[in-house]
């Protein structure tokens, strides 16, 4: 277990002692021991097929469906379940100092220390939101844009980092392009290409460029600090990261990566409650960007990427549980998750160059590559294919249509090969 995880069952435990005595000391230690043994019998291994048959009995997914839709949503694994429960449980005990107190604040910047580790940012420059969607409102609203100005996308970008800028554009008086990104050739880009792909999209009016880390269309990976550095050069002042689809997933490194603000859903990857998310803000564009929520004072703030969560009332339960996702996805080992989804990748991909019936979509090189994987069955309509899969198979994919014509694949950690066979020899019949 994690020095911090170990620091905040102590804290909870002293405070429980402290406050209202033994019977919620009883709960605080129950759930401290709980973790602990869940995240030390992990001992997971990437090549280990024991190992993956641990991970999976770790969770709730019900046993008749083949779950590879993680990019849509993920789920939580049982001892954050455990722990989520436990803490609602204690917060009912006494709510107005588990809710108004400084209980829960407290337990909450352990959170954001561990965050920080993860992402190698300083935990100043990170609050803990909602999700992706409302790190971009709170960046569109506050952005000082007017006519003129320029949001820049590529047309791969989500609706949730769009929408806001969107939305805000005719009444402020700025404009929001989308230049089209080749999607369908995903399989051929190479990263000098994707840099130029946005570095011959700035405009001399452009001032912000939005782009995902990870997109959720093919998994294909950006190279987001050579992507922030090409448009800087091309005049672009703002370089915003939609990392909904990284965080949890692939090795995050904000602080070297030179972009001024990165949006997260940790509920996704890293597998923790919904109605989570993280927001990096620089600590040059908070000088530039007022707070969406106004609860305490001006002079009460601290300069901060706390400002940007002033919500009062919320469900402290949930941000201190997002501590026990992160604990748990750190006890499993950042290598080791690189190799088994890097395996999970391969698998998937070599099947799909075996079949001539079936077309793969996305990157070629893990460099560029997630575990979000596009596949086209040749002669079919991805749109029909996802329910009757749904349906006949038990499987859970997301589909998109157009020119692109695939099923997204997005398995997980705990998806074992034979899972993922069983799909594939599905998709495979289904082929022309």
């Amino acid at each position: 277990m994690t020095d911090t995880c170990s620091s905040r069952r102590g804290f909870l435990k002293a405070l429980a002692m402290g406050a209202v005595g033994a019977p919620i000391l009883g709960r605080a230690q129950a759930l401290e021991a709980a973790l602990t043994s869940s995240l030390d019998g992990l001992s997971f291994r990437a090549d280990s097929v024991s190992a993956v048959r641990r991970l999976r009995d770790q969770y709730l997914l019900s046993p008749d469906l083949i779950y590879l839709n993680h990019a849509s949503i993920g789920t939580v694994p049982r001892p954050v379940v455990d722990a989520h429960i436990g803490y609602l449980e204690l917060c009912e005990t006494h709510p107005s100092l588990y809710v108004w107190g400084d209980v829960w604040r407290v337990l909450a910047e352990g959170v954001r220390a561990q965050a920080a580790a993860l992402l190698k940012c300083e935990a100043d420059d990170l609050a803990i939101t909602h999700n992706t969607t409302e790190g971009f409102n709170v960046l569109a609203h506050g952005l000082p844009l007017s006519a003129g100005d320029e949001v820049l996308f590529s047309s791969i970008n989500h609706a949730g980092a769009a929408v806001a800028w969107d939305t805000l554009a005719e009444r402020r008086g700025f404009t929001v392009r989308r230049f089209p990104f080749p999607v369908e050739r995903g399989a051929e880009l190479t990263q000098e290409e994707l840099v130029a792909l946005h570095v011959q999209a700035v405009r001399p009016e452009t001032r912000v460029l939005v782009i995902p880390h990870v997109d959720n269309m093919i998994g294909l990976r950006h190279p987001v600090r050579e992507i922030a550095a090409a448009v800087r050069d091309r005049g672009v002042e703002y370089v915003f990261v939609d990392g909904a689809q990284s965080v949890g997933m692939i090795p995050v490194d904000i602080g070297s990566a030179g972009v001024d603000a990165y949006a997260m859903s940790p509920h996704k990857w890293v597998q923790s409650p919904k109605g989570l998310g993280l927001l990096y803000v620089s600590e040059a564009l908070r000088s530039q960007l007022p707070r969406m929520w106004h609860k305490t004072a001006e002079s009460r703030m601290d300069g901060t990427a706390r400002d940007y969560e002033d919500y009062s009332t919320r469900a402290w339960p949930a941000v201190v549980a997002l501590g026990d996702a992160l604990a748990f996805q750190a006890a499993l080992g950042a290598a080791e998750k690189d190799r088994r989804y890097r395996a999970l990748w391969r698998r998937v991909r070599d099947r799909v160059d075996s079949e001539a019936s079936l077309a793969w979509r996305s990157p070629v090189t893990w460099s560029l590559s997630s575990v979000i994987m596009a596949v086209e069955v040749v002669g079919r309509p991805a749109p029909e294919l996802g329910p009757e899969l749904l349906e006949t198979e038990g499987v859970v994919v997301r589909s998109f249509g157009g020119g692109l014509n695939s099923l997204r694949v997005s398995p997980n950690l705990m998806t074992s090969e034979e899972e993922l066979d069983r799909f594939l020899d599905a998709l495979a019949a289904r082929g022309a």
